[in-house]
């Protein structure tokens, strides 16, 4: 399962997205989140869904890669959906046992969040699929710099947020090979109730936080060894430009936004 878990990996390419100025990708993305909540209706869904597979197909990412990325948040989107199904009462009644009743418009429902869910974990996964971390923090930074009126160094968030995203792969590749060790010393993770469970993760999280610690010490000293000031007086070797490519893309996102606007006004809300 850990090896399942993409987040903060960055998959090199030539495609369309990957050239897109990393600004715009974040605004972009912020813009996908929105556009996911927008749809009231199966026809603005249905929109929201074609666009993010044509984009998946710009973007040239295998078709295993993104079902990796939703591998690890398949149980969120059961658990959502069953409860979708148990307390939305809606419809037609199709199973009536007790307590237990299951409508039509509980099923819909449930299926309208899955895909929700679904579109914007996808969604999401692309801006750092197709995005290296440095090129990510610059466009971060850049966003953020409207915050030195309120004295606020945006580089420095920029930076924090970045290595958190990065180290995400790292310390989840530390936790399986730790999980292997212990399994390999006869350590049982499996079986027993949910305290035997939760006593069986100590081994685990022990020695992890011990490395987190020692990796973070030993960047902090990579950086102070290479005289790292912050963002103050910094120069960047790739200087961040936005092209028309950039441009069309945010005209095609704001697009997209009008069309499931309107189709909510002409079909109106069906769930």
């Amino acid at each position: 399962m850990m090896k399942d878990i993409t987040l903060g990996q960055y998959f090199p390419g030539n495609s369309l997205l990957h050239r897109l100025d990393p600004r715009m990708k974040l605004v972009l993305t912020l813009f996908f989140i929105v556009l996911v909540f927008l749809p009231r209706n199966w026809w603005g869904l249905l929109t929201v869904g074609l666009f993010l597979l044509l984009v998946i197909g710009l973007s040239r990412l295998p078709l295993r890669l993104m079902w990796r990325s939703t591998k690890p948040v398949l149980f969120l989107v059961l658990f959502t959906s069953i409860l979708n199904v148990l307390y939305v009462h809606e419809g037609t009644v199709l199973v009536h046992w007790g307590f237990l009743r299951i409508t039509t418009g509980g099923l819909q429902s449930a299926a309208f969040i899955a895909i929700r869910i679904l579109c914007l974990i996808l969604g999401s996964s692309l801006l750092t699929y197709t995005t290296t971390p440095t090129a990510l923090t610059d466009a971060i930074e850049r966003l953020l710099s409207p915050l030195k009126v309120i004295k606020v160094n945006p580089h420095e968030l920029a930076m924090m947020m970045t290595i958190a995203l990065r180290f995400i792969p790292t310390l989840m590749e530390e936790t399986d090979k730790i999980m292997s060790a212990q399994k390999a010393r006869g350590a049982d993770m499996e079986s027993g109730g949910l305290v035997q469970r939760v006593k069986a993760l100590i081994p685990i999280l022990i020695p992890l936080f011990v490395s987190s610690f020692r990796r973070a010490y030993d960047l902090a000293m990579a950086m102070e060894c290479r005289c790292y000031q912050g963002g103050e007086g910094r120069t960047r070797m790739k200087q961040l430009r936005t092209a028309l490519r950039d441009w069309l893309s945010l005209t095609v996102y704001a697009a997209v936004g009008v069309g499931i606007v309107l189709l909510n006004i002409y079909f109106g809300k069906v769930l």
